[in-house]
């Protein structure tokens, strides 16, 4: 082995030796010691002088200003044990071989009775301390591979073990995991983890797909890929902060009716935010919070369950930015009280329901926590990345005939990702199909700019707050790779910029993206990235992602950093059905021309209608939120049934000015959501494809739709003079009649129900009028 030419490649290199073997490091160290002690490179007490003089200043560097009242004496003892292996390492690394480290391990295992390896193996991993684990496992890896084949099944065993107890327990992930993790990879997350739980779900996609990508044979993708510096909070950490702070009186929320979770988890929050932290932890925390600095932090929920196959939990619980600004210890309440609210966010409704919905109620849905930085840039008092985004696999949903699905698609947004994710406001992302980059839904300047975005969420390092602004209040013409994320609109056609200098007035500037997508290999490096995740996976996945436009001698480069990825839900094949043909004008009741994915439902009985006119002029908050309360009853109520929602706008939007504001877990029952628009109502809704409420859709099989009145068809007859069956079903008040109807089919024409045919190829869905078989009244029994 020889010595690595520099002093800091020397260092780390001991460091790494010795973090292989955790239980054998604290005597190989009293070796080292021994040897530069006997060797006369050290003097034994001026050794232990420098440790209690760099144990100090460590104390100083952390604002203490009288340590010994105000570090007890275990600590000062530990914090004095950690300088002084540091120190040890330092001085052999300077001034002894790297063979003799292993000489010295050699000699620790001799005097615990081990003289071979195959002694290391009479064990059971299934119950073996997790140090044992980790020991043998390195002893295997770091064998040639021609002496460690036959080894191999035990090393695979250790690593399954390994990741069931620490990361995921789920079958579908382990097959995977164990094909790419190393006993290292393993070890450096254990070296990050608080507690002795398992790590969640987001926290294990993030981590998979790393290793994934970091053994891509694409060289430009491996050296251009970041991981976030993270952190991992174990889930058994909930139950421990759970127990000291009285809080098992909430235990029961999963069981309790819709009603009754909605009134009490403010209170939840409350308390969860009131209350308080084992020493340990906060110890631990502090440490954390010493490491990072004032790199804005992230901390971000990561359930058992959650970005698994099938449950993707997406959006449920909670993710909280902070900025990260302010004193220590106003630092350390603001991330405290992040981790309780991701805590009292497993009692949330939205995320009870979900769990009733999938069957997953009984499951001991324990929540870990994911710490991470946030990657990005510092422009003028403002932090934020270039890019962020979420990117699919697969494409169900094409604007355009010669897209091709299986390139997967891209919301694109400037500055922190909430603006991708989540159906916010009058917003708008940049959709990117990645099979046709350029092309967009809508190709005339004024829908260009219409659906371009319009505001920016970040860090004001300044203020200390995450911030929502409009862009041209943060984009300026010295930004740096402005050229590649917008154009200048100029009297009716958008001028792309050709140098870093622009003089433009900031409210000419639109976000179009066109020359990140032109010019750079930002889209052919994620349609690559995205086809090798799906092969890997042996299914479609999604990821969020962070990215940032940097100069490459002259040539624009992406460097990219995965910060979530899971499977990906989809609309089953199976259900593709042809248009009927001649249809009677008089049967369609109504038609779609908007993004439609291929499927059939054969039979519905019942349709949810919220009238436009009468949604919109809803007096207050309060009268809408009746509304959908309302709304989610009838959910419930009409669970054995088949119907579909009808409504104005943007079902899921985040402002009810803009549609029926309403949660996954006020329409999972449903079989499609159509939104309506055109005239009187308002423009169409700008595609809510790559969302978590549409995520959350496509995992339920509810079909997403929009009919554009006036273009599509639609009949009023139908939806306006159908005798309303609302009060047959539940109990609101008078005032709601108006502004909520449950029509049932056979009362508009008897005998029959409604049928609704989706072609994708086509592009066009119909619901008409089918006849019923004999004998049915159209309500199951």
């Amino acid at each position: 082995m020889t010595l690595p030419p520099s002093a800091t490649d020397r260092l780390l290199s001991v460091y790494l030796v010795l973090s292989q073997y955790p239980i054998l490091s604290s005597r190989v160290r009293d070796l080292m010691r021994r040897e530069l002690f006997q060797r006369g490179f050290l003097d034994y007490k001026e050794f232990e002088q420098e440790v209690i003089r760099k144990a100090i200043q460590s104390q100083e560097r952390e604002g203490l200003q009288h340590p010994e009242i105000e570090e007890p004496a275990e600590v000062w003892e530990r914090r004095k044990a950690l300088v002084r292996d540091q120190l040890t390492d330092f001085h052999f690394s300077n001034h002894l071989s790297f063979e003799l480290i292993e000489d010295l391990i050699a000699e620790v295992l001799n005097e615990r009775g081990v003289t071979s390896l195959e002694s290391l193996y009479e064990f059971n991993p299934e119950v073996a301390p997790e140090e044992l684990l980790f020991n043998q496992g390195m002893m295997i890896e770091k064998m040639p591979p021609e002496k460690r084949k036959h080894l191999e099944p035990r090393l695979r065993e250790i690593k399954v073990v390994l990741i069931r107890n620490m990361i995921s327990d789920q079958l579908r992930y382990i097959n995977i995991a164990r094909d790419w993790f190393t006993i290292a990879d393993l070890a450096e997350v254990r070296r990050h983890k608080i507690g002795h739980g398992r790590i969640g779900g987001k926290a294990a996609g993030m981590l998979l797909a790393a290793r994934i990508l970091k053994g891509s044979p694409n060289v430009d993708l491996r050296q251009n890929l970041r991981t976030p510096e993270s952190y991992y909070m174990g889930s058994d950490l909930l139950y421990t902060f759970i127990s000291i702070n009285n809080l098992h009186h909430w235990n029961d929320q999963k069981y309790k009716s819709e009603d009754e979770m909605r009134r009490d988890y403010p209170k939840i929050v409350e308390d969860f935010v009131a209350s308080d932290f084992t020493p340990n932890i906060v110890q631990r925390l502090e440490t954390l919070l010493t490491s990072v600095g004032k790199q804005p932090l992230i901390v971000r929920s990561s359930s058992l369950l959650e970005d698994n196959f099938g449950t993707a939990f997406a959006g449920k619980y909670e993710s909280i930015f902070l900025p990260n600004q302010g004193t220590i210890d106003e630092n350390m309440t603001a991330l405290t009280q992040a981790i309780a609210r991701i805590y009292a966010s497993t009692l949330n409704p939205t995320a009870l329901l979900y769990r009733r919905s999938r069957g997953l109620q009984d499951y001991d849905e324990r929540m870990a926590v994911l710490i991470q930085t946030v990657e990005g840039n510092r422009y003028g008092q403002y932090y934020m990345p270039d890019l962020s985004g979420v990117a699919f696999s697969h494409n169900q949903y094409r604007w355009s005939p010669q897209i091709r699905a299986e390139e997967g698609f891209i919301r694109l947004v400037w500055g922190l990702g909430t603006r991708a994710v989540d159906r916010v406001g009058n917003d708008y992302p940049r959709l990117v199909a990645l099979s046709h980059p350029t092309l967009r839904p809508s190709n005339t300047t004024k829908s260009i700019r219409r659906y371009s975005q319009q505001y920016v969420d970040l860090i004001d390092l300044k203020d200390n707050a995450m911030k929502t602004l409009p862009i041209h209040e943060v984009l300026d013409g010295d930004y740096p790779p402005l050229r590649y994320l917008a154009q200048v609109d100029q009297e009716g056609y958008f001028r792309s910029i050709r140098s870093r200098l622009v003089d433009a007035d900031p409210q000419q500037l639109i976000l179009t993206f066109e020359e990140l997508l032109r010019r750079t290999p930002f889209a052919e490096r994620m349609r690559y990235l995205l086809n090798f995740l799906e092969d890997e996976y042996q299914s479609p996945v999604d990821v969020e992602f962070i990215a940032d436009v940097f100069d490459d001698n002259g040539k624009p480069e992406i460097k990219l950093s995965l910060i979530q990825c899971r499977p990906l839900s989809y609309m089953r094949e199976e259900t593709q059905a042809d248009l009927p043909q001649n249809l009677n004008p008089e049967q369609v009741i109504f038609s779609s021309s908007i993004m439609v994915a291929g499927g059939w439902l054969e039979e519905i009985n019942y349709v949810l209608f919220v009238p436009p006119e009468t949604y919109f002029s809803l007096p207050s908050q309060s009268a809408r939120n009746k509304l959908e309360r309302a709304i989610g009853k009838l959910n419930t109520a009409l669970g054995n049934e088949d119907f579909i929602c009808v409504g104005p706008g943007r079902w899921g939007t985040s402002n009810p000015d803009l549609g029926v504001h309403v949660d996954y877990a006020d329409i999972f029952n449903t079989k499609a959501l159509v939104e309506l628009s055109g005239e009187g109502i308002g423009p169409a809704p700008e595609p809510s494809l790559g969302t978590h409420f549409f995520q959350d859709l496509l995992e339920g099989q509810i079909f997403p739709l929009a009919t554009y009145i006036g273009e599509d068809d639609f009949n009023r007859d139908f939806f306006y003079e159908t005798p309303n069956r609302l009060a047959e079903w539940i109990n609101v008040e008078p005032s709601l009649f108006e502004r909520l109807r449950l029509i049932k089919v056979s009362d508009y024409m008897p005998d029959h129900h409604l049928e609704l045919i989706m072609n994708g190829i086509d592009g066009r869905a119909v619901a008409f009028l089918s006849k019923s078989p004999r004998g049915r009244d159209g309500r199951l029994q």
